[in-house]
């Protein structure tokens, strides 16, 4: 197949990790420099939103071999935004969301803000005002719209991830970045245990996904993570990898790393949840067909050993899982008498029985504490709002229950 008829482009280039910034820059040219329709989106808009896998607190910060191991390093940060700010004219400002501190608010002390001011680029929290609601092009797969930072409108959208394996979506890489865009306060936020749910994340994904739809996309995989997205194990991969869409790039990051793009669960590493990028590339955003993608690469995978970590038995994953689903239908089906009782509250629903009702659930720890006697019972979180204003698409509970009735 002519690489003139592949949609979708991306670049693996090789660069050690102990590289100097000035060779970090260079191979992030390396990558970027083929990538046309990236650079055409990004020349042609008046403000550019980074989106980086950095936020943590200052003093959590773990480092390995010299680089950042759970996050970007802070060189591939700097090259990132040197990159933006000479091959653009655009108003290059960064965004995330910070989910350690009670207010959910930045701050000025973050532990990249000087980076930002180094470079003249301005930060803008996407848990503050003003926010906006953004419906999904083409309707949504898990909600049709969200509420995201009014820095969104207009502009076109970066993405910068770390390689890593995740928990629960098997890897986390520029799509799975895209998790921290949403805000997390009531009323217009919501908590991270909303999204961050059995069954809704990976279909949550590709909804952020194609709301934003990064015209540029790289992963740092100078040192990688293997296990989970905090404190997993740290590995040597000496990569930099860039691409024009968000599927394409997340397709050949996880072929790098040894995953094959098109199993889903229960296949390794998506061992909990679904293939988010199967799933974006079967709505038709993207692909996970290496075939279908212009990929060019300097390095061989797999870059190093990866994998998630399994924490629990395969039986209890597919009975939280087939119970989620069962939970979320008998909402939809009871939806009016619940609305009666619970309306404008956070309910937790269990085996059939609200088990929590509240404002906000955020103080509420973990699920598996809530769950009680019965730990192989999913729970499910739901707003109930009598308008639905959210629209919650049901159909992916029938889909995600259909192997189970097989």
């Amino acid at each position: 197949m002519k690489t003139e008829n592949l949609q979708h482009r991306v670049r693996a280039v090789a660069c050690d990790h102990r590289a100097l910034e000035s060779e970090i820059y260079e191979a992030l040219v390396r990558a970027t420099d083929p990538l046309e329709r990236s650079w055409a989106r990004l020349s042609g808009a008046a403000r550019i939103v980074v989106k980086f896998n950095m936020m943590k607190l200052p003093g959590r910060i773990i480092y390995y071999e010299g680089r950042r191991r759970e996050l970007v390093d802070e060189a591939v940060c700097r090259c990132v935004l040197r990159l933006l700010l000479e091959r653009t004219t655009a108003d290059v400002v960064v965004t995330d969301t910070n989910p350690y501190t009670r207010a959910h608010l930045m701050g000025t002390d973050f532990n990249y803000a000087s980076i930002l001011k180094e470079f003249g680029v301005s930060f803008v929290d996407s848990n503050a005002e003003p926010i906006s609601t953004f419906d999904v092009p083409g309707g949504g797969l898990m909600f049709e719209r969200y509420e995201l930072s009014e820095c969104f409108q207009g502009a076109e959208v970066v993405s910068v991830a770390k390689m890593k394996n995740h928990l629960f979506m098997g890897l986390t890489l520029c799509m799975k970045n895209l998790f921290g865009l949403p805000p997390i306060t009531p009323p217009k936020g919501r908590v991270r245990s909303y999204y961050h749910h059995f069954i809704r994340l990976p279909y949550v994904l590709p909804d952020l996904a194609m709301v934003t739809d990064p015209a540029l996309n790289i992963i740092d995989a100078l040192t990688g993570q293997w296990g989970r997205e905090w404190g997993g194990e740290g590995r040597i991969c000496n990569t930099l990898i860039a691409g024009d869409h968000v599927t394409a790039t997340d397709a050949c990051g996880a072929h790098l790393m040894g995953h094959d793009p098109e199993s889903d669960w229960p296949s390794p590493p998506f061992r909990r949840d679904r293939n988010h990028l199967l799933i974006a590339a079967n709505h038709g955003f993207g692909t996970v067909d290496l075939d279908r993608i212009d990929f060019e690469s300097e390095v061989e995978g797999p870059l190093a050993d990866f994998d998630s970590e399994q924490t629990d038995s395969e039986e209890t994953v597919q009975s939280w899982r087939r119970t989620t689903c069962e939970q979320a239908l008998f909402y939809r089906d009871r939806s009016s008498e619940l609305i009666d009782r619970y309306r404008g509250a956070f309910i937790f629903l269990q085996d059939g029985e609200v088990v929590w009702s509240g404002e906000n659930p955020a103080t509420l720890g973990s699920r598996r504490r809530l769950s009680g006697n019965k730990k192989d019972q999913g729970m499910w979180l739901k707003l109930v709002d009598p308008e639905e204003r959210e629209s919650e698409r049901f159909e992916a509970y029938e889909e995600c229950l259909t192997p189970f009735a097989a």
